[in-house]
């Protein structure tokens, strides 16, 4: 497995740890992660922080996204595959989109490679967390 996709992994547990929703995310430019994040809209009370907007803005001010990749542990939602778009990304590799089909399409439409690597431990871990917090997850993807 990509040691990119594993630090992804590592952030979504640490997220589960902290009470939150188990969704990692790393930044990688020059074959280095720049960034790491997780979802805390549940730790901080924020609905923005997504795994992917922790992620971003852990990275911090990088001028050009040009080369970089987006690793995350699910198929971002349109709010993070607006940022994708918005900051030049133009490959993002995820661990799963069985639990949720995000928003590839919209990515692809924008000229960004998406690639599922269809991971079963990124697919355990959300389908425990869904099946022990329906509710949350429901408050999540916008559907309560």
């Amino acid at each position: 497995m990509d040691n990119f996709l594993l630090e992804a992994i590592k952030q979504a547990k640490k997220g589960l740890k902290e009470g939150g929703i188990p969704i990692g995310s790393a930044l990688v430019k020059d074959g280095k992660i720049i960034g790491l994040g997780h979802n805390k809209r549940v730790q901080e009370n924020n609905p923005m922080i997504h795994a992917e907007i922790d992620c971003l803005m852990n990275a911090g001010r990088i001028g050009s996204y040009k080369g970089s990749v987006l690793y995350s542990t699910l198929m971002p939602c349109y709010l993070c595959a607006g940022a994708v778009v918005q900051f030049g990304i133009k490959k993002v590799i995820v661990g799963e989109s069985e639990t949720f089909q995000g928003a590839r399409a919209f990515m692809e439409s924008h000229g960004v490679e998406v690639l599922d690597t269809d991971n079963e431990e990124c697919k355990e871990l959300m389908k425990d967390f869904i099946k022990k917090n329906p509710e949350l997850w429901n408050e999540d993807i916008g559907e309560l």
